[in-house]
């Protein structure tokens, strides 16, 4: 079972919820609070989930969940509707880059994502997520967001005339202090492809990505861990037979050289293989825009 599935089943399952994408996360800026002592629980690993309601009317959620230890249960820390999500900033519209922030009504966090694929598989399925929640929204009469439409005969609404036949009252007048609320989230600093034509074909190629990106961790570690083995004694703690120390320790250099080589050749392929695939989805764009003009 991996990560997602895990969270699922754990956190969003039992409050009848359904989870739609999950990232990995760290903090670009880590938060200090001056009256705690430094330090915290031990290593732990940050996600945010998004998340969707099985009752109707459907609810969409942001929700922030921690994995401490190695074999810890989820914890859910913090949630948020989607009308609190003020804004989603990309941080570079040119380029794959793993940051990215998420300002709501009451918090702004700076995040660096897992990898770069993994945050742009998160920004393209919250984009199209919220644009499905708010187009729903407004076909649903009487909601906030269809409130602002203009009303049957090509009038608008009371809410909409603002000061006309008399002046803003004392709610509109409260209102107009604070400052303009987006209707609906806002997405700066996205690339067009996230939030564009051929998208399906663009996640397709992102979660190729990312399973190259894991396949590659996996060869990593166990290189590691297989160079910190190293030569072992005998069972009474002699040497190991074939030479003098010298000859071990070239042995051991040999082996790593030998490693070192077929990572190379690895990560190679793989990197052949992500070129692929991007050039593959930048055909599959080209004809999706052919076929729709």
């Amino acid at each position: 079972m991996n990560i997602q599935s895990a969270i699922n089943r754990e956190v969003f399952a039992p409050r009848d919820e359904r989870m739609l994408v999950a990232v990995e996360v760290k903090r670009r800026k880590r938060k200090r609070v001056p009256f705690l002592p430094t330090g915290g629980k031990g290593e732990y690993m940050t996600y945010i989930c998004l998340s969707v309601t099985n009752k109707k009317p459907a609810q969409l959620l942001i929700t922030k969940v921690k994995r401490f230890g190695g074999s810890a249960p989820f914890t859910r820390r913090s949630q948020w509707a989607v009308e609190q999500l003020r804004q989603v900033n990309g941080i570079n519209p040119n380029k794959d880059c793993p940051e990215f922030d998420l300002v709501f009504d009451n918090a702004f966090d700076q995040w660096v994502a897992s990898s770069a694929p993994e945050k742009c598989i998160f920004i393209q399925i919250m984009y199209h997520a919220c644009q499905t929640y708010w187009d729903g929204k407004e076909a649903v009469p009487g909601s906030p967001a269809g409130d602002q439409q203009k009303a049957p005969g090509g009038q608008s609404s009371p809410g909409a005339q603002g000061g006309q036949m008399g002046g803003p009252g004392p709610q509109a007048r409260r209102k107009s202090t604070v400052g303009p609320r987006p209707r609906h989230t806002e997405f700066v600093n996205c690339q067009s492809k996230l939030t564009g034509d051929a998208c399906k074909m663009n996640l397709v190629v992102y979660r190729c990505k990312v399973f190259f990106n894991r396949m590659k961790k996996v060869i990593v570690s166990n290189q590691s861990r297989s160079q910190a083995g190293g030569p072992r004694a005998g069972p009474s703690g002699q040497r190991p037979p074939g030479g003098s120390m010298g000859s071990v320790v070239q042995r051991a250099s040999q082996a790593l050289q030998e490693r070192g080589e077929r990572l190379g050749r690895a990560e190679d392929k793989t990197v052949d293989l992500m070129h692929k695939a991007q050039q593959f989805a930048d055909t599959a764009h080209k004809l999706a825009l052919k076929h729709s003009n």
